[in-house]
């Protein structure tokens, strides 16, 4: 796959999931997520899907500060529908690392390791903040993703105006991916533990 070379340089996010150690995925149980497993699930890349899986980080690592996150043991509430703008875009990304699944989530096995259920969606739109709540102590966080501290590139209109011309030419194509991955970017290199673009409310 040909891809921009800083979505390695990206933080990665090291989970622990029962579920993959007792069916053999992983016998440690630890899967560890890139910011480009992210995007092979979304089929691109833009600041909502990497303020999405900054989000799941920060929440993580908030929740569980000694050690790897456990996969499934995690309820998250989203703060709108799921038809609500980027909502579901947001909710995949987050369904990829904590394993919350909607309905159509995994029913689980002997009544353990279920993911179904786990994300909720707000019946109506609400505040920005996403919910995160530990299933085993009840610990919860709140995370509200802030992009305006990292600017869209001047004159980025334009050049998705042209790159969406059908008689673009491939500089005008590669002009335009260049801004839009640019200002990826900086979020994920230079904001993934800027407390102003990721906020964290301690719930409880």
């Amino acid at each position: 796959m040909n891809y921009p070379a800083f979505y390695d340089l990206a933080p990665r996010i090291t989970m622990h999931d029962p579920l993959a150690a007792l069916l053999g995925a992983a016998g440690d149980g630890l899967l560890e997520y890139a910011y480009l497993d992210a995007v092979r699930l979304a089929g691109h890349s833009c600041p909502t899907v990497a303020g999405a899986y900054l989000v799941a980080r920060a929440a993580m690592m908030t929740l569980f500060p000694d050690g790897p996150a456990t996969r499934g043991g995690i309820d998250v509430r989203m703060p709108a529908p799921e038809t609500d703008g980027v909502n579901g875009v947001i909710a995949q990304v987050l369904t990829l690392v904590t394993g919350a699944a909607a309905g159509n989530g995994f029913h689980g096995i002997g009544g353990r390791f279920a993911r179904q259920n786990l994300l909720q969606f707000a019946d109506v739109a609400g505040a920005g903040a996403i919910g995160f709540r530990r299933r085993d102590s009840g610990a919860a966080v709140s995370v509200e993703l802030d992009l305006r501290p990292v600017p869209a590139p001047p004159r980025l209109g334009e050049l998705l105006a042209a790159a969406l011309d059908p008689a673009a030419s491939a500089a005008k194509r590669e002009a335009f991916a260049q801004a839009w991955q640019g200002r990826v970017q900086t979020l994920l290199l230079e904001h993934a533990d800027d407390p102003e673009v990721l906020r964290v409310t301690r719930m409880r």
